[in-house]
């Protein structure tokens, strides 16, 4: 009898030190390919400029203000003023005809690394803070599993008057909804326009309060009036954009990732326009 408790007591011994070893051996395994993963992406070699530039481009679409004129608004306002039910219409014309909103990241990995996007992908973004972009803007875009970039002018969070803005809550909304938050400096100030200390209050200082409102990181610019500077463009990247936008001029040859184009959608125009925009505007390139 004693004999045989001590034969079992091995046996189980070794059995539990088997399994122990295969568990281990997986986890190992697991650790490994975990591992080769992360080593693997870090030594993807990012694409050069003539690289980038070769690839298809990604229609980008830049909203201004979703709301229907009135009286005292100028001829140059209409262009970056869309009625809601246009707005709406607009949106529902890119879900029926199959595109997949992508996000900054996306756009940069693909750019950069190759990395496939969806079938059909297409960028929404927002510029300077308008509440009727939360309100409205947001609201459709959910509607068709659609998620947007919000260029946030950061002097305009949560000021009232004719025209009303996005509040500090708001803002977080969308990010925590999975939007990207991004900069459009502190007052619009012109990029090609910069003094040495603007890019202590035109982009530190508002990336600074971004962060702190979403609890991310900004990434991410936007030039008023899509108007850039060659000479300075470098610098973005040392104060930590990955990328920036402007908007249907050229890019820059050295400086693809920081000139990422994009088209306003005008109020004028039918889903029917956008879409023969969108198909004449991005088309350019081969994948």
């Amino acid at each position: 009898m004693k004999s045989f408790l001590l034969y079992a007591a091995v046996s189980t011994l070794l059995l539990s030190s088997c399994q122990s070893s295969k568990a281990s051996k997986k986890k190992e395994t697991v650790a490994n390919a975990t591992e080769k993963v992360k080593t693997d992406s870090i030594n993807t070699k990012p694409a050069d400029n003539k690289t980038i530039l070769a690839r298809r481009e990604v229609p980008v679409l830049c909203y201004h203000q979703i709301r229907n004129n009135i009286a005292s608004d100028s001829k140059r306002a209409h262009d970056d003023i869309i009625a809601p039910d246009k707005f709406r219409e607009h949106m529902k014309m890119l879900a029926d005809n199959g595109y997949h909103s992508i996000l900054p990241d996306q756009l940069y990995n693909y750019l950069v690394y190759g990395t496939k996007l969806p079938e059909k992908p297409i960028m929404i973004t927002f510029d300077d803070t308008d509440e009727d972009q939360f309100t409205i803007g947001n609201s459709t875009l959910k509607k068709y599993g659609f998620k947007g970039v919000y260029f946030i002018m950061t002097v305009s969070i949560g000021r009232k008057g004719r025209i009303n803005y996005m509040t500090k809550e708001q803002i977080k909304k969308l990010s925590d909804e999975g939007n990207t938050i991004a900069s459009h400096t502190y007052d619009h100030k012109n990029f090609a326009q910069f003094t040495d200390a603007d890019w202590t209050t035109q982009i530190d200082e508002p990336t600074k309060k971004l962060e702190q409102i979403t609890g991310k990181k900004v990434e991410y610019f936007a030039f008023p009036y899509g108007v850039y500077k060659s000479s300075t463009l470098h610098k973005l990247k040392e104060h930590g954009f990955k990328a920036s936008f402007i908007l249907s001029t050229s890019r820059d040859e050295n400086y693809p990732l920081y000139t990422i184009r994009r088209i306003i959608d005008p109020g004028r125009y039918t889903a029917k326009n956008l879409y023969y925009s969108i198909n004449k505007s991005f088309n350019k390139t081969k994948a």
